[in-house]
């Protein structure tokens, strides 16, 4: 940590217009093999293109939910440090019966990645998905250190009709009747990437400061709206149904040396019936479904191509970091088929929450992992994650398979700013970071991290010590810790999680266990709301 708080020599003497712009790209519930560059078939020519010329992270750990990931992302701080240990509130909570760790806004034991660059000197823009706050504005991105703000403060939105909490805000005003960006109907994807290309131009306009841009889509979270061209482009293409797809994304993963030959892949979750079962109707409503997620996918890689074609017609596009990730693992919320038409739901005035993709698709998105969204192994907390910087990654690179975490991104981006981390801001102290730079992967070198890593959302955990993973479901309730449900996997050559080996290795899950014990004392994850006695 010494180099973070000592502030980087060398980059703290570079003119401002010589350090590196930052770009920092999330989507929102997409799963491990939607990409083309991570196996599936919807077509991502912009990101497998950043993927290929830059650095592909094969173990990169988000927190599994919405609001924990987007803590940690903006901090570099575990989810409960920040307040954010569940989700946020719409409201303030009781202070009387929540704990800090769960009070669902960001704490003044913080700060954000756009503080820490602006304090080197940086123009730091967001467009998209907030959901760090509620209603009060003190904890919304023009008061957190951004420059310019376009987007949403909740959880979700109508794509194409955002409306009341749920609408869009151009800085900290509620937008009515938010207007289209360009020749088609209003989309908030569309929206997003646009005022973020606009931040882009008017402040190479102004040709004074490099930037940090953080660009987070609500895509492909529900409701699944996609425009028509790119829902006309998919329509049909999944009718093989989701264990055939399961099968080609692995294969093309094995084949890309994503997947180590030696792994198997995850059987079909026993709730997921098999594709040959399910009615010819059922068949139907339910790719039609699947089409849309990746329509919107498609999308969203458009126009971060439209970005990068600025970049480049700036001459930015080189000495630009990019980074690239999703928030959590493929979403199974809803019915199992999934649920809503992705034609007729996307209508002015239909609510913002159908339709809903299902377990059985989720469960194909998720390849080769089992599980999602809200659980902590590898299907719902391992991400795609690239990191571009021709200026500073060498193109062509194999696979880098050492795991890295969300609390890295703001180690780097202190590190590449030239900032360094602060210890107080505005008479607030702040809480130290656990992260690495990544800037020792970005030069071909180990990343040297001296102790594991750690997670824990909605009573589900984990610990990853180099090879060794240890993970549970409903481990650690407000009742305390369950050490009798702990799994232990070797993920060299089980990373798929298949072969639990915590009975046969009982020290070293006891071992990695008071580890987690340790840090979860340290963070806040006890007491919980609900809780009737601390964790011990």
């Amino acid at each position: 940590m010494k180099h973070l708080l000592l502030l980087p020599f060398l980059l703290s003497l570079l003119p401002a217009a010589e350090k590196p712009n930052i770009v920092l790209i999330m989507v929102d519930d997409m799963g491990y093999s939607d990409l083309g560059c991570w196996g599936g078939e919807i077509e991502t020519p912009n990101l497998d293109s950043l993927a290929k010329n830059g650095l592909r992270f094969t173990q990169f750990y988000n927190s599994a939910r919405c609001c924990p990931t987007r803590a940690t992302l903006m901090t570099g701080l575990h989810p409960h440090q920040t307040g954010i240990g569940h989700m946020t509130r719409e409201d303030a909570p009781d202070a009387s019966n929540t704990p800090p760790a769960y009070a669902g806004n960001l704490n003044d034991s913080c700060v954000t990645l756009a503080q820490v660059a602006k304090s080197a000197g940086y123009a730091t823009f967001m467009a998209g998905k907030w959901h760090l706050a509620g209603k009060n504005q003190v904890d919304w991105p023009l008061q957190r250190g951004f420059d310019r703000f376009y987007g949403t403060i909740a959880g979700a939105a109508h794509y194409f009709h955002p409306v009341g909490w749920r609408s869009v805000f151009d800085g900290n005003e509620k937008l009515t009747d938010p207007k289209s960006t360009g020749d088609r109907p209003y989309y908030t994807t569309d929206a997003f990437a646009d005022h973020a290309i606009q931040y882009i131009e008017e402040n190479e306009k102004a040709g004074d400061k490099p930037f940090f841009l953080y660009l987070a889509f609500n895509a492909p979270h529900w409701p699944l709206h996609a425009p028509d061209p790119e829902l006309d482009k998919y329509r049909g293409k999944f009718g093989m149904g989701w264990d055939k797809l399961r099968e080609q994304r692995f294969k093309k993963q094995v084949d890309s040396g994503l997947i180590p030959a030696g792994w198997k892949l995850s059987p079909r979750d026993p709730d997921v019936p098999a594709w040959d079962t399910v009615g010819k109707e059922k068949q139907v409503e339910s790719s039609l479904r699947m089409s849309a997620y990746a329509a919107m996918i498609d999308r969203v890689d458009q126009k971060i191509g439209d970005l990068i074609t600025v970049l480049k017609k700036n001459g930015e596009f080189d000495n630009t970091l990019i980074l690239f990730l999703s928030d959590n693992g493929a979403c199974a919320e809803g019915p199992l088929l999934g649920d809503g038409d992705p034609v007729a739901d996307r209508a002015k005035g239909k609510p913002s929450f159908n339709p809903v993709l299902g377990k059985a698709w989720a469960n194909a998105c998720a390849t080769p992992y089992r599980l999602y969204k809200h659980f902590a192994h590898e299907g719902g907390s391992n991400t795609p994650f690239i990191a571009h910087w021709p200026a500073r990654i060498q193109g062509g690179r194999d696979w880098f398979r050492e795991p890295a975490q969300l609390i890295d991104v703001m180690a780097t981006v202190a590190d590449v700013t030239g900032a360094g981390y602060p210890a107080s801001h505005e008479g607030h102290a702040i809480l130290p970071i656990d992260g690495v730079s990544l800037t020792a992967a970005f030069d071909g070198k180990p990343l040297a991290r001296k102790s594991p890593i750690f997670i824990e959302h909605e009573d589900n955990a984990f610990a990853r010590d180099g090879e060794w993973k240890l993970v549970g479901r409903g481990v650690s309730p407000a009742s305390g810790l369950k050490p009798k449900k702990w799994e232990l996997y070797h993920l060299s050559g089980d990373g798929t999680e298949l072969n639990n080996l915590a009975q046969e290795q009982p020290d070293r899950v006891k071992s990695m266990s008071q580890a987690w014990r340790q840090w979860a004392k340290r963070v806040g994850v006890y007491p919980k709301p609900g809780g009737k006695k601390k964790n011990k």
